[in-house]
């Protein structure tokens, strides 16, 4: 089998196994190594040459993102995807810094985690350039407009944008690839941040706040 070689880093040995035999099912991905630390990971990885390595952000010992960055800076042929239970923009900019080509949390389906082990393994990115953007921006030049803003995440100012346009949360749900049950809580801690009570009343806000 000629397919993409993957390498899996993640502290959970059932995360790992649920992971390698979803890839494997896929029947052109192979599972070349895995680690459960970031120690173990710096090692086994060069030694394995994977195409893509899957990197569970936060780790007994250290982080992924951190292992991606030392990866991507001696060997920038390997892409790395970054795998997480949390939705921490400090994380996303952190991840996009260190040369990550995707960031995924571990609520996608896994449909979707094989789709983007097959598109980081042909040389493309998963970051959404919107969101990238965002977090770039927001960094380097601060919090603009609204200080209301500044308390919402970057999923959170994502999903506040969908609301904005009128989409339901079905719609956001598919749209960035989270559960609509998980949409609808990023929609009520939205208005709990923002002080407001209703879906039309978030929409308004983000419009004039320019969103």
């Amino acid at each position: 089998m000629n397919g993409p070689r993957v390498f899996l880093l993640d502290d959970h040995e059932i995360v790992r196994r649920g992971i390698r035999e979803m890839l494997e099912d896929a029947g052109d991905l192979r599972v070349v190594g895995e680690a459960s630390t970031a120690e173990e990971a710096l090692r086994r990885i060069p030694a394995v040459s994977p195409d893509v390595a899957v990197l569970d952000a936060r780790l007994g010992d250290g982080s992924g993102i951190d292992v991606c960055r030392e990866i991507r800076s001696a060997h920038p042929e390997i892409g790395c995807l970054i795998l997480t239970s949390y939705d921490d923009d400090d994380a996303l900019f952190s991840a996009i810094m260190a040369g990550a080509a995707g960031y995924l949390l571990k609520q996608i389906r896994g449909t979707d985690l094989v789709g983007g082990i097959r598109e980081i393994a042909a040389g493309r990115s998963l970051l959404d350039p919107a969101v990238t953007q965002r977090v770039l921006t927001r960094l380097r030049e601060g919090s603009t407009g609204d200080p209301k803003l500044a308390t919402l995440g970057v999923r959170e100012r994502e999903i506040l944008r969908l609301v904005a346009e009128g989409l339901t949360n079905r719609q956001i749900a598919g749209r960035i690839h989270l559960s609509e049950k998980t949409v609808k809580n990023y929609v009520s801690s939205i208005l709990v941040k923002l002080g407001l009570t209703s879906r039309t009343q978030a929409a308004v806000f983000a419009t004039k706040a320019g969103r």
